[in-house]
């Protein structure tokens, strides 16, 4: 059995705030960091950092924007979904750091029947994150290819 919601399930104006909340750590930040290549030394680099418009390190943005995406699928896609098609509309409003909780929530804002797959429908989320003061510092219109619900068979044999 899934923990995601079939196409049916998802309704526009649906808020769902997921859990558990995280608290990015040194290691959460390093790794994600070293893992994907990046580089950037306001990642890596405190002493450079220290002397940037941001006083310190912030916390690589696509390892926010993925926790806020990641959190959500055993509420939403879990087992009912076929993929992202898309992700539009990403803002990084304020920087997180490391120690900073993370919190998320999805609206669905949209969605709309396949025209070339009868068995799905798409789905527009909108993916929002918040520190731990209630300050916006990511938002992200995805689109996903959602499963609807299977078609009930009879078992009645004549």
């Amino acid at each position: 059995m899934s923990g995601g919601k079939y196409f049916e399930e998802l309704a526009i104006g649906d808020i769902y705030k997921h859990r558990p909340g995280r608290t990015v750590t040194e290691t959460d930040n390093l790794l994600f960091t070293t893992l994907t290549h990046n580089t950037q030394s306001l990642h890596l680099d405190e002493e450079y950092a220290k002397n940037t418009e941001h006083g310190g390190r912030i916390v690589n943005s696509l390892f926010t924007l993925s926790f806020v995406v990641g959190v959500g699928v055993g509420d939403l896609t879990d087992g009912t979904t076929l993929g992202n098609l898309g992700f539009e509309e990403t803002v990084f409003p304020a920087p997180v750091r490391i120690g900073d909780t993370l919190r998320a929530e999805t609206e669905i804002v949209g969605k709309r029947e396949s025209k070339s797959r009868p068995n799905t429908g798409i789905v527009w989320f909108e993916h929002r994150g918040y520190n731990q003061d209630g300050k916006l510092v990511v938002k992200t219109k995805r689109t996903g290819l959602m499963l609807k619900q299977p078609v009930a068979t009879s078992s009645i044999s004549n």
